[in-house]
């Protein structure tokens, strides 16, 4: 049993480029992957990436193969055993992605392994992979920084706009743009205790559409300046080609207004003309600002890589002894399943020479029953201690060898007509103590 992955990521394809791939692929996933000699499968598949893991066989040769027919072999990286475990792993963590420590990719692996397991497509050893793998992404989002500090510009806006005022709670926001950075920065400040969330758009449906998904009040652009004069904190992000804000326009907000009014603008081209700055009790941040604050934090959470990866490693060991304690358990059920095939029909056939010889009554069965399972759990016993401690040295040839004598749990090679067992007794030379053949 191996198990192997194919990747292709943001580190050498685009989005574009990787849904493609998955167009491709999806519609005959079972079909592409069907040259090879597998078991269990399993893919991730997000805007920054598309993996498939199999457990198998010489999977290295047959996913090579994939990735040729797939005209992807420039764009893929193929991984194989411990390397496969520890890059899924690293995929968990957050380390792999784009934006390093983003939490989203844990919840697209469980959800990705869900589908896969709910269509019967995944098994024990996926399952245990895939589970150690959230398992491990939970605890080093828990023990490191290292998904810690925004580094989105939408979520660092709202970040800074919480340093600077020292919290958002009961505060009332007013967001200027409901495009995709207008969205991004309504979900960050969705999680804040803030008194009301004010969304504000040319397009009106769209602001409420927004509004809905986040629990925000959709308001009319046109009275935007009723609006900044109510508002703590102003974030605007439209695509418009002009300032939507200017300064005239929050010099009437500020009119007779004693509180400090915090505008930060994440446009580009800028939303809100420069000289903003200048009014009394108004601080402008711009998109140059969240810059600065999104790569202190983008550098502060590679400083905590070497801690991620020392907890990988960690958690890699444990990892390998689980998979081999299955390969060693899945062995000896090979063992005792094929013993077991032979159980009820020995049974029957030596309790009906029992009873026409010696007219012994069904009860006999059960004792029959029970000394065959004695005998044969005790017979197995050596082996099965045996194959727990190859399992445990890494052994695994003994491991597969045993697998394949006992016929993998698959059942017994049919008996043809002329076979039959010899029975006979090895002649012993008494005088020379030797076995003669």
């Amino acid at each position: 049993m191996d198990i192997g992955c194919l990747s292709v990521s943001h580190k050498n394809a685009s989005v574009e480029e990787i849904e493609k791939i998955w167009l491709t692929v999806k519609p005959r996933l079972e079909e592409t992957i069907s040259k090879c000699n597998f078991t269990e499968y399993a893919y991730i598949f997000t805007c920054n990436r598309f993996e498939i893991y199999l457990v198998g066989e010489n999977l290295e040769t047959c996913l090579k193969e994939i990735a040729e027919e797939l005209g992807i072999v420039d764009k893929v990286t193929i991984l194989t055993g411990e390397n496969c475990l520890r890059h899924l792993l690293r995929v968990a963590s957050g380390i792999e992605s784009m934006i390093v420590g983003e939490e989203q990719i844990l919840g697209q692996v469980r959800q990705c392994f869900n589908l896969c397991k709910e269509s019967g497509h995944a098994g024990e050893v996926l399952e245990r992979v895939f589970g150690k793998a959230v398992q491990v992404g939970r605890r080093v989002r828990r023990e490191t920084a290292i998904s810690k500090g925004s580094v989105s510009i939408g979520s660092a806006a709202v970040e800074v706009a919480e340093r600077t005022l020292g919290t958002l709670k009961g505060k009332k926001v007013l967001l200027v743009g409901a495009g995709e950075m207008g969205t991004l920065v309504a979900k960050a400040i969705a999680g804040k205790d803030v008194e009301a969330v004010l969304i504000a758009n040319r397009t009106y449906e769209k602001a409420e559409e927004l509004a809905r998904r986040i629990g925000g009040i959709a308001v009319r652009f046109d009275r935007l300046i009723d609006y900044l004069k109510i508002s703590d904190v102003v974030i605007s992000a439209t695509s418009a080609p002009h300032f939507v804000i200017t300064k005239s326009d929050v010099e009437k907000a500020m009119n007779g207004r004693k509180q400090k009014l915090l505008i930060i603008d994440i446009a580009l081209p800028r939303d809100v003309e420069e000289s903003v700055a200048e009014i009394e009790g108004v601080e402008l941040l711009t998109i140059d600002d969240l810059r600065r604050v999104s790569e202190e934090n983008l550098a502060r959470r590679r400083k905590e890589i070497e801690k991620v990866e020392r907890i990988i490693e960690e958690e890699l060991e444990q990892l390998k002894l689980l998979l081999k304690e299955i390969s060693a358990r899945n062995a000896i059920a090979a063992m005792y399943s094929l013993a077991e095939k032979f159980v009820d029909e020995e049974v029957e056939e030596l309790y009906a020479k029992l009873s026409a010889k010696y007219g012994v009554s069904e009860d006999a069965k059960s004792l029959l029953n029970d000394f065959a399972n004695s005998l044969i759990k005790k017979f197995l016993r050596e082996p099965t201690v045996r194959l727990r401690e190859a399992a445990r040295k890494d052994e695994i040839h003994v491991i597969e060898s045993v697998k394949y004598v006992f016929g993998g749990g698959n059942g017994r090679i049919p008996e043809s007509k002329n076979e039959k067992v010899e029975k006979s007794e090895p002649e012993v030379d008494v005088q020379r103590n030797e076995v003669k053949s």
